[in-house]
């Protein structure tokens, strides 16, 4: 059945079942875009679980594909950011002929934010430890970023949401502190509640803040040609760059 919302309809692939992310893009949007969500049951945050995720998409996509949707997101940045930027890139284009729908994922999504913004030089953060977050770093440099660092703090995946956005506050500022020539920060992950504080990191710390939700409003805008601006959440979507 086609879904004629009168901005545009988006289809969205959440990798898991946590609450928040989906909630706090939808405020963000600007009304008249609707938005068909589905869902992975991604648990535990693992290298092998998001190694075996990429298949999964494909079935909701298909369901996404007979719903005419005008653009589709896949959504999840680990599994696509272990392909490699060069690998996703491929998965894009491949899903893109096959479903005759634009599509971005978090990765590709975060690419073009960074650009946008024309940063070189970034910091990233994450809620992941170990090994891969040097992958994701891989994945960034692949796209031509100079990756400063990519550090996580040790928290249990599922409940990564319990974090304060003052704890992450703090621990992004003494990540990019260690880097002063940075010239962005990059948040991986929809699973923190952080927005309160992306604006306050970009004023105490002088350079602009990738985060994915807001980052995902604003691709999501770009696609669709729309443009307003929304304020509180940084400057890549509050000046609509």
């Amino acid at each position: 059945m086609p879904y004629t919302t009168w901005r545009g309809v988006i289809g969205c692939i959440k990798p898991t079942r946590r609450p928040g992310s989906l909630e706090e893009l939808i405020r963000m949007l600007p009304e008249g875009i609707g938005v068909i969500p589905l869902f992975l049951d991604i648990r535990q945050g693992t290298t092998d679980e998001f190694k075996r995720a990429i298949g999964p998409y494909e079935p909701l996509l298909d369901e996404l594909a007979k719903e005419e949707v005008d653009l589709m997101l896949p959504e999840g940045a680990p599994p696509f950011m272990l392909l490699g930027y060069k690998g996703e890139a491929r998965l894009i284009r491949k899903w893109e002929r096959k479903y005759k729908t634009p599509i971005f994922t978090s990765g590709s999504n975060h690419v073009a934010a960074l650009r946008a913004l024309k940063a070189k030089r970034v910091v990233g953060a994450t809620y992941f430890t170990g090994p891969i977050n040097k992958m994701f770093s891989d994945y960034f440099e692949g796209a031509g970023f100079d990756m400063l660092a990519m550090e996580g703090i040790d928290a249990p995946f599922d409940s990564i949401g319990q974090l304060s956005s003052e704890e992450v506050y703090a621990h992004v500022k003494k990540v990019v502190l260690k880097h002063k020539k940075a010239d962005a920060i990059y948040l991986l992950g929809s699973g923190w509640r952080v927005l309160p504080v992306i604006d306050m990191l970009e004023q105490d710390l002088g350079i602009p803040v990738v985060h994915p939700v807001p980052a995902r409003c604003w691709e999501i805008q770009k696609r669709l040609s729309i443009n307003e601006p929304v304020a509180g959440y940084g400057c890549l979507l509050g000046e609509m760059i």
